[in-house]
């Protein structure tokens, strides 16, 4: 069974849901329009940025290498003459002066024969006294025309094969006195000497120079090293601009540390260039001479070569981390008058002292970002807070 609803009721119904659906509009637009003013866009502040000029000072060009260390003398002590070995009369490995005796050869036999020598060298000359004695005789005689031509003509031949006797003789002494002298191998120079390689009682030089050892001089000691192309041509140029001549050049310091050492402790001066640059490699050989009187440096050793070439007054140098790089090459990104971010192309130098040196693209007055580089790009305004290049410590190598 169903009941009817009054008409003045349903009518009240319906006014009473139109009234809801009104108040229901109203309050959405009241949401929507909540919603707009609460999700309007607000600019975000320029990004804070640490920029900073240039650190402008002195910067000394150097031409750096990788070379090797090589004795300037190195000789291998020989036998000279044939004997048994008598004695062995230094320490393997010793540092020895020059004129010292390392060994002994058998003497006796040489010295004997030098005094054999010596003797028929005094024969020698007792005949050409004798000799020249009978040639004075017959030339007086002859004058007097006691005797013949034909007689001073023997006297002068005896006298002059006399001296020549004399002269063969005194060669034969020299010789004997020379060998005799072989019999003590001595240093020839100031140097280390190597172990020996024969034995007391071994028998030596029979069929040729029998080695004995090796002496090598560690004071002075050569550097050897090699300089590109590139630097060739730079270093000429800086050498035509100062009006110097190739014996200049090897006036040049040339700075030398070994791989554990800090900096470049030993300090010499360049020896040797050589005229042609070699094709293959596109470099050319040089050598420094450096003292090395705490024999410090062994021959053999790889070491780090340093030379100075030139000096610039007013070098500009930043951070290796301020750098960037692309396809074009390596830029900065400096902070113009209107604290715009802008892309500045430059050319870059060698580190010094932990700085970059930029050799062209930057002027001394340019704010060059150093932190917060992925934070910024090119064209973008920014809050740039002014700092100070701090100078790094001195790199140890």
């Amino acid at each position: 069974m169903t009941c009817a609803i009054p008409a003045h009721l349903a009518h009240r119904n319906r006014e009473w849901r139109q009234i809801g659906r009104a108040l229901t509009a109203l309050a959405a637009v009241a949401v929507l329009a909540g919603c707009e003013d609460k999700n309007a866009f607000v600019a975000p502040p320029p990004p804070k940025v640490d920029v900073a000029t240039p650190v402008q000072r002195p910067v000394t060009r150097y031409v750096e290498a990788t070379g090797n260390t090589a004795p300037i003398k190195n000789v291998d002590l020989v036998a000279r003459v044939q004997g048994f070995l008598q004695s062995i009369d230094y320490q393997d490995g010793t540092f020895v002066k020059q004129g010292t005796q390392l060994f002994t050869i058998e003497p006796e036999t040489y010295k004997l024969k030098l005094e054999q020598a010596q003797a028929a060298e005094a024969g020698a000359q007792a005949s050409l006294k004798q000799a020249e004695a009978d040639f004075k005789r017959q030339v007086d005689l002859v004058q007097r025309q006691a005797v013949s031509q034909a007689t001073l003509d023997t006297s002068t031949a005896t006298r002059d094969n006399a001296q020549a006797n004399l002269q063969q003789a005194q060669a034969n002494t020299r010789l004997a006195q020379l060998n005799y002298g072989y019999t003590k191998v001595s240093a020839p120079f100031d140097g280390i000497v190597s172990a020996h390689l024969v034995s007391t009682g071994e028998l030596v030089g029979v069929a040729s120079p029998t080695q004995l050892a090796t002496i090598v001089a560690m004071d002075p000691i050569w550097v050897n090293f090699t300089v590109n192309e590139q630097d060739v041509l730079r270093i000429r140029a800086e050498a035509q601009r100062r009006g110097l001549t190739s014996a200049d050049l090897k006036q040049f310091p040339i700075l030398v540390g070994l791989q554990t050492e800090t900096g470049y402790p030993h300090e010499g001066h360049l020896d040797y260039v050589a005229p042609t640059i070699n094709q293959s490699t596109g470099t050319l050989a040089v050598r420094g001479l450096v003292p090395n009187d705490k024999r410090v440096l062994l021959p053999g050793y790889f070491v780090r070569v340093r030379v100075p070439f030139s000096q610039e007054k007013d070098a500009l140098l930043v951070p290796d981390t301020a750098l960037g790089s692309d396809q074009g090459g390596r830029y900065l990104l400096v902070a113009n008058s209107d604290n715009v971010v802008e892309q500045r192309k430059v050319q870059i130098g060698p580190v010094d002292n932990g700085l970059r040196v930029i050799e062209s693209g930057l002027k001394p007055d340019d704010r060059v970002v150093t932190a917060g580089l992925l934070r910024v790009i090119p064209g973008q305004k920014i809050d740039p807070q002014v700092t100070k290049i701090e100078q790094p410590q001195a790199s140890a190598k």
